[in-house]
């Protein structure tokens, strides 16, 4: 065995064994770091060697196409509701049943954490993973397995042995509340409608058609069953979970027995308050008998079995009054009714205002001034009013709530989106969008300039110092030693702030545009694949759809943004005050623009780590494998199947020296 071929199989080893530690032990022994430091190794290894890519390779979890839609797969055994249950006097009902039902034999239970998430089936034959699908309607559901194979916490080959030859195993896909507190950090930056909680968020990640925006998501997985098997795999449902553990499948480590009903009552009291703590959302527990020949006994209704139930936890909720509504207006325009409410304890913190969203949720709930209203935590993390409390409201209280028809803040027209909901101020010299816009340019993650926070950027617009970016690279130590509370040191601070900040990496510098759609590791796809300004702003909107993960809403917001006059200005007059960011590595042309290559064999010039640099700096990009959509192959000594495909295809095949010769090289 080569030393690289043994190499990659060890990185590969190491990998799958720190997933196995992270999500099925909850026992990591490296930090995300060292666990990345592996995986790049581990790419720029099989970048070298690309015929020792393998299907299962942790590298290949994410497919470089999004799919034109979902296949739809027939689920051999349905996947039944559970029916649900709200108190401790219901769950002894049922517990009756199952004493009736079993007609006095003696059982017990099994308690799983229920996920709040989107159930899924997976198929593994052979030990790897075949295919995986939503519930959908119980019978048929959608092949999202190029989502799923986003997911680390899904094993693509199963670990040890014993495990049938075909199987399903049943989970739970869900998005841990950190990921879906950055998640919608990002989508306010890009100026998108945040996910109302983590169930959606999960849910919209796996039915998007590009997997490499799911990979994005940091979405993970708990197994809670076992489907069809083409053998047993044990006599009861603990016992097969157990096993799908020693296999690498992630089981909630909070699953466990329960002797009686008694012990599940305990435990649903227990969690009560604990799951609070936990980093994902569970909104109740699940209940089942415990043996597989009992489930079977009891036997299925329509649409339940009826050896199961789910202990759901009401959310928490609190009485409180609306002050007042505002409206907040967002850099991007968008105008969001806020309730400001008498400060109430919820959930573990003191909630004093609570977002209603749009005016559309506004008036449907017709929440006014005065009202006593009933707000919990959405996904126990985002404060939304639920409910008015009608039978409190007085007779003369506040008429129901008009959307403004004009920006509260600039006075300026405002247009509702087409096909959506969102209201929006359409004056882009509005002074709350232009706080916001400056407010976030000037943050930490975009150009970072210290001091320039949102008490000095108020000061500034309302002295008409600062209406757009251009501006802040032309204040004068003068106009901002005069402000409120600041002196000569700070104003200096700034000062040198902002200098300190013209020479910012470019992706910063279009982070900080604020172009909608456009958060901050698309702004750096965008300079490393442009590499200057310039050529970013001369890019056409099918140059820009053909960089990889900028998709046509995308494209086409960057176009606009950037063939706007004012836009266009205000850029201008940023680079004459002396904006210079840092470029990556320039392109030597755009000779390859929007073609995918596929070189095979071995090669006289080039490695071939350099020859796949070569074509990126170019404008192109690499595959793996040829394809209809291959743009032509270079091939050298020894090519093998890659080149027989290609005449199979009718896939333009050149040498090294056309190549050479294409992107203005001399093989001499």
């Amino acid at each position: 065995m080569s030393d690289i071929r043994k190499h990659i199989e060890q990185l590969r080893t190491s990998i799958e064994r720190h997933d196995y530690l992270y999500y099925v032990e909850n026992q990591p022994e490296i930090s995300d770091r060292q666990y990345d430091k592996l995986f790049e190794e581990l790419r720029r290894l099989e970048a070298e060697r690309p015929d020792l890519v393998t299907p299962d390779s942790p590298t290949q979890r994410v497919s470089e196409r999004p799919l034109e839609g979902f296949v739809v797969v027939t689920h051999d055994v349905p996947l039944l509701s559970i029916d649900n249950t709200y108190n401790e006097s219901e769950l002894r009902e049922f517990d009756k049943r199952v004493r009736k039902g079993l007609e006095g034999t003696s059982y017990d239970y099994t308690i799983d954490p229920k996920i709040d998430g989107l159930a899924i089936t997976l198929r593994y034959v052979s030990g790897k993973l075949l295919y995986g699908a939503t519930r959908g309607d119980g019978r048929r559901g959608d092949d999202v397995t190029a989502n799923l194979r986003t997911i680390r916490a899904i094993p693509l080959t199963l670990k040890g042995k014993g495990w049938p030859e075909q199987f399903d195993v049943r989970g739970e896909v869900y998005m841990p509340k950190r990921a879906f507190a950055e998640l919608n950090a990002a989508k306010v930056e890009a100026g998108e409608p945040e996910f109302a909680n983590p169930r959606n968020a999960a849910a919209g990640s796996l039915k998007l058609l590009d997997a490499r925006i799911t990979a994005r998501r940091k979405l993970s997985f708990f197994a809670y069953s076992v489907g069809l098997g083409s053998t047993e795999v044990a006599d009861c449902h603990f016992d097969a979970l157990m096993k799908l553990r020693q296999w690498g499948l992630p089981v909630n480590p909070h699953t466990q027995e329960a002797a009686d009903i008694d012990k599940v009552l305990e435990v649903c009291r227990m969690w009560e308050q604990k799951r609070l703590e936990l980093d994902y959302q569970i909104d109740g527990l699940v209940i089942k008998v415990n043996r597989y020949d009992q489930q079977d006994v009891l036997g299925t209704t329509g649409r339940s079995p009826r050896w199961c139930i789910a202990y759901k936890y009401a959310a928490e909720q609190a009485d409180t009054v609306v002050e007042s509504i505002t409206v907040q207006v967002g850099k991007s325009g968008i105008l969001t009714p806020v309730a400001n409410l008498t400060p109430v304890k919820l959930a573990g913190t003191t909630v004093k205002r609570a977002s209603l969203h749009n005016f559309d949720i506004l008036q449907k709930l017709d929440v006014r001034t005065g009202d006593t209203v009933v707000i919990e935590k959405a996904g126990e993390i985002i404060p939304q009013v639920v409910t008015v409390k009608l039978q409190t409201r007085q007779a003369h209280a506040a008429k129901p709530y008009t959307p403004p028809a004009a920006c509260p803040v600039c006075g300026g027209a405002v247009k509702k989106d087409e096909n959506g909901v969102y209201l929006r101020c359409i004056n882009l010299k509005c002074p709350a969008q232009i706080r916001e816009r400056l407010q976030y340019f000037a943050g930490k993650g975009q150009m970072d300039i210290d001091g320039l926070g949102p008490a000095l950027i108020e000061q500034l617009v309302e002295k008409g110092f600062v209406k757009d970016f251009a501006d802040i690279y032309r204040l004068r130590f003068d106009q901002i030693v005069q402000l409120e509370r600041m002196g000569d040191k700070s104003t200096a601070h700034v000062m040198d702030s902002i200098a300190a900040s013209k020479t910012r990496p470019l992706w910063r510098l279009i982070a900080g545009l604020g172009i909608r759609n456009v958060g901050g590791q698309s702004a750096q796809i965008l300079a490393n694949a442009f590499g200057t300004l310039e050529l970013l702003m001369a890019a056409s909107k099918e140059r820009l759809q053909q960089i990889e993960q900028i998709g046509p809403v995308a494209a086409q917001s960057i176009y606009e943004y950037l063939h706007d006059a004012d836009n266009v200005h205000v850029i201008e007059g940023m680079l004459e005050a002396g904006v210079n960011p840092e470029q990556p590595q320039a392109r030597k042309s755009e000779a390859l623009a929007g073609m995918t290559i596929v070189v095979t064999g071995t090669l006289k010039h080039f490695s071939r780590q350099q020859i796949e640099q070569a074509i990126k700096d170019n404008g192109g990009k690499t595959a793996g494998s040829v394809s209809k959509k291959t743009s032509f192959v270079v091939a050298g000594e020894n090519a093998g199947t890659k080149l027989d495909k290609a005449h199979q295809l009718g896939i333009d095949v050149i040498d090294e020296t056309e190549f050479m010769k294409r992107i203005g090289q001399s093989s001499q």
